[in-house]
């Protein structure tokens, strides 16, 4: 058997361990997923219509200010998987169950794409839940051509992979599970301080450029315009550039922390 076909078997036995530990487990999961849920429930039908009327959808009519929120709400529900991932991580690192696998023949990267991509797998599962809720309460994309669903199931795939290798680092550069969760936080925190619950344009002017310049912002205006048809501009590139960027840095200082805990 090639080295890469022993690394990619390795890979799937970790997946597979963490997708079990998920399923055994699915209190972290669902409680994570109350955040994006009760949100979407609370601004749709507390505050949907006096919102709508502030985006132009008329105030008597919250329709349209379900269409704005929801996806912002879908990644927000991704920030908030991830945190899990954080977690995670950072119990495999203090209960040693980590230090018995390097004990073994089993490929380096390996528990680290196991995490990844079981992440990947609950945020995208997590992010299907929300949006079946957003249908049941009567958001429609009947505009979006399958081309542009398809591009966005590609950003939701990518922002997810992004934050994921992010919060992995965050998990290793905890010393416990408990300081791994208050340091994602903000994976949690950020969409609320974006373009997620109203334009950024209206936002006060020293607060403005905190929305406009993060990575939240330019995702969310680009899978509003795939999901609804609107102006997308130079957000696409800007969310594919922060997805890249933060994918990266992430991958490097994630195998930077696991590596230097070999040592």
């Amino acid at each position: 058997m090639s080295a890469l076909a022993l690394a990619a078997r390795d890979a799937y036995t970790m997946l597979r361990r963490n997708l079990l530990h998920a399923r055994r487990y699915p209190s972290l999961t669902l409680n994570l997923l109350l955040t994006p849920i009760m949100l979407l429930l609370l601004f749709v039908y507390v505050f949907g219509d006096v919102l709508s009327a502030g985006i132009g959808g008329g105030g008597a009519d919250r329709s349209a200010y379900l269409a704005y929120i929801v996806p912002g709400i879908l990644l927000m529900t991704i920030g908030g998987t991830v945190v899990g991932a954080a977690v995670s991580v950072a119990t495999d690192m203090t209960e040693g169950i980590v230090a018995r696998f390097r004990t073994l023949a089993i490929h380096r990267g390996s528990v680290l794409i196991g995490h990844v991509v079981g992440s990947v797998l609950q945020s995208v599962m997590s992010v299907v839940l929300v949006a079946a809720i957003a249908v049941a309460i009567g958001f429609r994309s009947t505009d979006a051509s399958a081309l542009e669903w398809l591009a966005a199931a590609g950003l939701v795939v990518l922002f997810a992979t992004a934050l994921t290798w992010i919060a992995v680092g965050m998990g290793l550069a905890s010393p416990n599970a408990e300081a791994a969760s208050n340091m994602a936080m903000p994976l949690i925190l950020l969409p609320l301080i974006s373009s997620a619950f109203i334009p950024a344009e209206t936002m006060p002017g020293w607060f403005r450029p905190v929305a406009e310049y993060q990575p939240f912002t330019p995702a969310i205006e680009t899978l509003r315009g795939l999901l609804l048809g609107t102006r997308i501009g130079d957000d696409g590139w800007l969310a594919a550039s922060w997805c890249l960027a933060l994918a990266v840095l992430g991958y490097f200082w994630s195998t930077a922390l696991f590596n230097r805990e070999r040592g």
